[in-house]
């Protein structure tokens, strides 16, 4: 996995997110067709650069193309599935899930622990949609530490 930048592409992620948040819902059948014809217009390819600058510049173009088509059925569902497909393979992925699933506080500091399980949190297909950020919340207590868990539970 040399030459990846995980930082990179979940700021990607998440800048894509926001583009699409109010993306219309469509089926995923239209969805995947109308994604074939998005990538038939050549977008570039995402290089994984170690610079937040070339994703940035990458979903920039992106959506540059998606407004030109007019890409409403693209959504953010379809995309993130694509870009996760291409980008980072099943076997990354489900090792990401794990060590997100493992994370714990130890040692780390509260603010270097939430940046951990933000990060990971992309990759689990559990904590991605409008209902997951209480079952994030009861995830990210639980991996405190017991002090600090105790001291949140009053």
């Amino acid at each position: 996995m040399a030459g990846r930048n995980d930082v990179a592409i979940a700021a990607a992620l998440e800048a894509m997110a926001q583009a699409l948040e109010h993306q219309p819902n469509v089926s995923e059948n239209a969805a995947s067709r109308n994604l074939a014809t998005f990538q038939r217009e050549n977008p570039p390819v995402f290089k994984g650069t170690h610079d937040s600058d070339g994703a940035l510049t990458w979903l920039k173009e992106i959506e540059r193309i998606s407004h030109v088509m007019d890409c409403k059925e693209i959504t953010w569902v379809v995309f993130r599935r694509e870009f996760l497909r291409k980008y980072f393979p099943e076997d990354v992925c489900g090792k990401k899930e794990i060590e997100f699933l493992e994370l714990r506080q130890w040692k780390k500091s509260v603010l270097e622990y939430a940046a951990k399980f933000v990060e990971l949190a992309k990759f689990y297909q559990h904590c991605d949609g409008p209902t997951s950020e209480f079952s994030k919340c009861i995830k990210f207590e639980n991996g405190l530490r017991p002090e600090i868990m105790k001291a949140i539970s009053y």
